[in-house]
């Protein structure tokens, strides 16, 4: 599962963009001379460091001279057309706007299926649910190590019965449906393809993603459960059975999300992620899928920070690096392999507790690159995220921000208005080229899992983290309301206020449900499924039978436990 040398940018500027260039050179030159150094002697700069969010240092002036190297066609392209630099499709959001899918979950099922509902109500076109810790760990709501977590970072789910209360009223059928869960994924999945089928929805018009980025988990968020060769088993088991059998949906959304709230720079993020995609991909080849039926299913998931020329240049970079290493290296053929279409989510690590309601500047600027780099689907933070789940206002703000960038903004009138920018033109190109540095190191590692058993990955984003705050610290970098610009009395927003009972009345309903089931069709659906891992055959149709014996998630996850065993993490320094 080594992940494949990107392919080296060749360099083969035309001679009419070495000409501008050169001219580009001479009027530099002269401007410094005869109009900034005499200015700059009356009217210093600013005594700011002038960098990115990730530190990389900004140019006073960007020209064509940054552009010598640039070649139209070969590094922008057309919409819709290799290498996707300008957007995936010809007409972008001209054609169909962007899907707005706010992440949310909390409590119960029935209390966030009322959240959903009030969102659809209010104009969302998409769901995406979080889960709570006991969930994404793989316990029930009743274990030892869930008390006191239920629903308080998402919904919690242990059964089929929760998913049927989740999605209670809501056609799975015409609405699509992300699920962020990534060790369990698997299970959860088959909770969610079961309750479709109990609507009567075919399999083949289920549409939607789950997460199921496991290396992720390795590299940042730490919610894994499993070592990573019976985790990547888990994985490539999903791809086979939807490519197989649910061609509009999506098994995996590889993450690079969490690694830069762990604190990546934006380089880490998009290097990381897409080596983490071709690791998916070789492990996917490895089992006996083409790459032209499996690159297609894959679909990513990116930071929205708050510097907005950085991340613009960051998606572009991404769809051009990722069509580029699709097309030479691994040989797709298929235009649908070369696109890489992604999720957006603005920043929660930017978010500030101190004087929450300019969160919402903060939000509309993250979303505004999002838009600009050509996100195919995204989620808004709510302003009150750093102090709580968010409240219905919140929540409502959050989803109309991306009304109003959709329908008053002007921005989604026309593809990629900041093409042809020397600063945008000139940064995303430095971020692809950094990233392939990025690639040459993993190589040299062994590959991904290779270089995760080796701290690699978590060691650069620790470091990253490190001097971001460091620079916060010393006052290098201004945070307004933390550091500069701050009140001695904050006033807190209203906060979301949870069923008290919940956790209880959870926990009664899988008693009843442990009792009222069918215990010997759940224990011959386990056995199937612990059989199945043993072995080599695919877990997906034991887990649609698990799921359909309403076996709990904490019991299907601890038949994995048992073949698998549980992974443990070494210290990164």
């Amino acid at each position: 599962m080594a992940t494949r040398a990107a392919p080296r940018i060749k360099k083969e500027p035309r001679a009419a963009t070495r000409a501008r260039g050169a001219r580009a050179r001479e009027g530099s030159e002269r401007w410094q001379a005869e109009t900034l150094r005499p200015f700059l002697e009356k009217t210093p700069e600013r005594a700011d460091e002038f960098m990115t969010t990730s530190s990389v240092p900004v140019k006073r002036l960007y020209t064509a001279e940054d552009l010598e190297d640039f070649d139209e066609l070969r590094d922008r392209g057309f919409p819709g057309e290799f290498p996707f630099t300008r957007g995936v499709y010809p007409t972008m959001y001209r054609g169909r706007l962007w899907t707005m899918r706010l992440f949310s979950g909390f409590g119960t099922a029935a209390e966030t299926n009322a959240r959903l509902k009030y969102l659809l109500a209010h104009g969302q076109t998409g769901l995406s649910i979080a889960f709570d810790l006991p969930t994404l760990y793989g316990y029930d709501t009743d274990h030892k190590w869930s008390v006191g977590e239920f629903g308080k970072c998402g919904v919690g789910v242990s059964s089929l019965v929760d998913m049927e209360t989740l999605f209670s009223g809501i056609p799975v059928g015409d609405v699509t449906t992300s699920m962020t869960i990534n060790g369990p994924a698997s299970t959860i999945w088959a909770y969610y393809i079961v309750n479709g089928m109990k609507q009567g929805v075919p399999l083949a018009k289920m549409g939607g993603t789950v997460q199921n980025d496991i290396l992720k988990e390795y590299i940042a968020q730490k919610e894994f459960l499993f070592p990573p060769a019976p985790s990547m088993r888990l994985v490539v088991d999903t791809f086979e059975y939807a490519v197989r059998k649910m061609p509009r949906w999506y098994p995996i959304s590889v993450s690079g999300y969490h690694i830069r709230e762990a604190g990546s720079t934006a380089v880490q993020e998009l290097a990381f992620t897409l080596a983490d995609g071709l690791a998916y991909l070789d492990a996917g080849l490895e089992r006996g899928l083409k790459v032209d039926e499996l690159a297609p299913k894959l679909s990513f998931f990116f930071n929205a920070h708050n510097d907005l020329f950085e991340e613009i240049a960051k998606y572009r970079a991404a769809r051009r690096l990722w069509a580029r290493v699709l097309r030479d290296r691994y040989g797709a053929k298929s235009t649908r392999s070369l696109i890489l279409k992604f999720h957006t989510q603005t920043a929660g690590c930017s978010l500030t507790a101190q004087q929450a309601d300019i969160n919402v500047i903060r939000v509309t600027i993250q979303a505004l690159g999002a838009v600009l780099g050509g996100t195919q689907s995204l989620h808004t933070n709510s302003l009150d995220e750093a102090l709580a789940l968010p409240s219905d206002k919140a929540v409502r703000i959050a989803l109309r921000t991306q009304q109003i960038l959709a329908h008053e903004s002007g921005v989604a009138n026309t593809i990629d208005p900041l093409a042809g920018s020397y600063f945008l033109e000139s940064l995303t190109t430095q971020m692809e080229e950094e990233a392939m540095a990025y690639f040459d190191r993993i190589d040299a590692l062994g590959g991904v899992v290779a270089a995760i058993e080796k701290n690699f990955f978590q060691k650069e984003i620790a470091d990253a983290a490190y001097r971001y705050q460091k620079e916060i610290d010393e006052k290098r970098r201004v945070i307004v309301g933390v550091n500069e610009f701050t009140l001695e009395e904050d006033l807190e927003p209203p906060l979301l206020e949870m069923d008290p009972q919940g956790e209880r009345k959870q926990v009664e309903g899988l008693r009843r449900l442990r009792k009222s089931r069918d215990n010997k069709k759940v224990e011959a659906a386990l056995r199937g499924l612990e059989k199945a891992a043993e072995g080599a055959e695919n877990t997906m149709p034991h887990l649609i039978e698990c799921a359909k014996a309403y076996a709990t998630l904490g019991e299907t996850t601890d038949v994995f436990r048992r073949v698998f065993g549980e992974y443990r993490e070494k210290s990164v320094y």
